[in-house]
């Protein structure tokens, strides 16, 4: 449970004093100047008002200054490490490259922070089961990965029906997430930063696949490749444990340009949906079974402040949420799976000096 605790004194020196309804909300740092930032949590924090971002810090404190000053957060740290252990913060958002999100969200954990960690959580499963290992050893403390869309209604409904067995049994299944992502020296092109399209765009199918059969195993992956060992594309072929297929497919760069697609088979019928992941941007959910077809729609607030709502909840109330750090080694497990199909290395950690 959170106390009513003021913004500090360097808050109040740049801003003046703090104001009434700011006393009590979450106070969160975050760990780089990242482009998703602003739309994963210093817009929802406003938004909500359940949060309110305190400080922020990168390893080229320029960049850090221009982001705060943009982004109206009150104070600069001068290191990761200065920011997961300055006293004033509540909780830390990790939204770093791939290979530092296991090493600075035990940094965070060890620090007595919560943790709202972007996807995917960590390198590999091996260091998933670290963080979680880590996360038993401080029960007080929430590590949440950040799937925003499952905590959509939109991807709450998708589920509910595929497992209410209104369709029947699942006979197929087929999720995409295809984007344009390609930047000369982009960090998710970058083998030692954990880069990889499966990384980036194909744990956000797999998350969902998950979901929607819990349980899949890998029959086989191709991928396009960037550089060697690097994915900007790759396909994945699943069985499911009562018998169907599934497959995914994801890319950065490819002849898929923008694809975000569901579908769910089965004996008696089958749910069709566009944009899964980011429903606010437009979503279509179409279900057809022998009773006939349906369109459902839902809400067009942002998966990010849903995902916000529940953090805070977690913090200050202990309440349930479903992208654990236990359900994210689950998530590595198969994407690790993906990578060992496709003849490609496992994602490794990167050291940190």
């Amino acid at each position: 449970m959170l106390g009513k605790r003021p913004w500090g004194p360097s808050l109040t020196a740049r801003f003046g004093s703090a104001r009434p309804d700011d006393r009590g909300v979450l106070r969160i740092g975050i760990l780089g100047a990242a482009k998703i930032a602003p739309v994963a949590l210093v817009k929802p924090a406003r938004r909500t008002g359940r949060a309110t971002v305190v400080a922020v810090a990168a390893r080229d404190r320029t960049r850090a200054e221009e982001f705060a000053r943009k982004h109206q957060i009150p104070r600069v740290l001068g290191s990761y490490a200065e920011l997961v252990g300055d006293p004033d913060i509540d909780a830390v958002y990790n939204p770093l490259p791939n290979g530092l999100h296991g090493y600075w969200t035990i940094a965070a954990l060890r620090a007595g922070k919560h943790v709202l960690c972007e996807k995917p959580f960590t390198a590999n499963a091996d260091e998933a089961r670290t963080v979680a290992e880590a996360t038993n050893a401080n029960p007080g403390l929430v590590v949440m990965e950040a799937f925003h869309y499952q905590y959509h209604p939109f991807a709450k409904r998708l589920v509910e029906i595929v497992r209410s067995g209104e369709l029947g049994n699942v006979t197929n299944i087929d999720v995409s997430f295809s984007a344009p992502l390609w930047k000369k020296g982009d960090i998710r092109y970058q083998l030692p930063l954990a880069g990889g399209a499966t990384m980036d765009m194909g744990c956000y199918p797999v998350s969902l696949l998950r979901l929607l059969a819990p349980g899949p195993r890998v029959i086989s992956a191709e991928a396009k490749l960037s550089s060697p060992g690097v994915d900007r594309a790759m396909d994945a072929h699943f069985s499911l444990p009562d018998g169907g297929r599934a497959h995914i497919g994801c890319s950065m760069f490819s002849s898929s340009v923008l694809r975000l697609h569901a579908e769910v088979t089965a004996d008696n019928g089958k749910i069709s949906v566009f944009n899964p992941f980011s429903p606010q941007h437009g979503h279509r959910m179409k279900v057809t079974t022998s009773l006939g077809t349906r369109k459902e729609r839902f809400s067009r607030r942002p998966t990010y402040d849903y995902q916000l709502e529940a953090f805070v909840a977690a913090v200050e109330d202990g309440a349930s949420f479903p992208t654990t750090a236990v359900d994210a080694i689950r998530t590595m497990e198969l994407i690790d799976a993906i990578y060992t199909a496709a003849g490609l290395p496992l994602r490794q950690p990167t050291p940190v000096a």
